[in-house]
């Protein structure tokens, strides 16, 4: 009998992502999808509010049940499956909700009827965190020191945190990782739509117009982190220590690299033009410090800025017009 396994949030970019490598890896596993998929609403500031999409599931062979983490019957219903493990995917990911009670309540409450299950069934747990949680603190960024997140998102995944380090202290024979991504980029990404990557979106204001808009300077940096390594690292967390760990490439890069691989990409000068920011909550730099993640996960990232966008472009330049229609709904 293989493993069972459940991904919430698994019809989302990382979800995915992650459920298509399991199938490939644990081939007799039997693998639950459960995502609140895209309904059509949207939200004040114009996104959809949910993001799990069937496209990102094509050629997936397991189980998909439709249901949202923040509702506790649905949630209930899925926990009173066997697991083995639980890659806990789902999440409200836009950084822009501003609705604090509706971001809480989905990423930070939904994790204690998680944890709950694991204490008893001894199931291991990997969740997604995020380097929200650091604000606008000093890079490099180290797990534990530096928390001041500068939105709710952010918030509520600290507060994440906080439940599974005192979880873990409590619990030390259940197995509990928090993996801390920085700024996840690549295939599967498509349908964040407007939420997406920079270099996504990027590349398709490229595409458009031969030019790009940057926040004024472009000099805002990032740890940018592709989206084979995310999976690698919720691969290696199944055998890992439990803890909160940082999950991005070690370095920052800025986006005007970016605009400099996309040329390179695309054999062309791209233009830039540059405006005001008018985020008052955004993060101007972020670079993770990975030496824990490396220690305790065996975690060593493959692609470096030029590598990741090299290999995901040429999916890039495959879009049709029809998949690019839906980019900006």
């Amino acid at each position: 009998m293989g493993l069972k396994i459940l991904i919430t949030g698994g019809g989302g970019f990382i979800g995915s992502n992650v459920a298509k490598e399991l199938q490939i890896l644990y081939k007799d596993a039997n693998i639950t999808i459960f995502d609140k998929f895209n309904t059509g609403e949207k939200r004040l500031n114009g996104n959809f509010k949910y993001f799990g999409d069937f496209k990102n599931l094509v050629g997936f062979k397991g189980k998909v049940i439709a249901g949202d983490i923040s509702n506790d019957s649905d949630l209930n219903n899925v926990l009173k499956n066997e697991f083995d493990i639980i890659f806990h995917q789902g999440a409200i990911s836009d950084t822009t909700v501003l609705d604090q009670e509706d971001v809480i309540r989905t990423n930070t409450n939904s994790l204690y009827a998680i944890l709950e299950y694991c204490r008893f069934s001894k199931a291991k747990l990997i969740y997604a965190s995020s380097a929200g949680t650091y604000g606008n603190s000093l890079a490099p960024n180290i797990a534990g020191s530096g928390e001041i997140p500068e939105n709710v998102y952010g918030f509520s995944k600290l507060m994440m945190d906080e439940i599974t380090r005192s979880f873990i202290t409590e619990n030390p024979d259940v197995h509990v990782v928090g993996l801390r991504y920085f700024n996840v980029y690549g295939p599967g990404e498509l349908y964040k739509r407007r939420t997406s990557s920079m270099i996504l979106q990027l590349a398709k204001q490229a595409i458009d117009k031969n030019k790009v808009r940057i926040f004024k300077h472009g000099e805002q940096s990032r740890d940018f982190v592709y989206i084979k390594d995310v999976v690698q690292a919720n691969i290696k967390a199944i055998g890992g220590k439990s803890g909160i760990y940082n999950i991005g490439y070690g370095k920052e890069r800025t986006f005007n690299d970016i605009v400099n691989i996309l040329s390179s990409c695309f054999h062309k000068l791209i233009e830039v033009e540059y405006f005001d920011n008018p985020y008052s909550f955004y993060q101007n730099n972020t670079c993770a410090d990975i030496s824990s993640t490396n220690e305790s996960l065996n975690y060593q990232p493959e692609f470096s800025l030029e590598t990741g966008i090299k290999d995901y472009f040429k999916e890039i330049i495959q879009y049709s017009p029809r998949q690019w229609s839906s980019f900006y709904e």
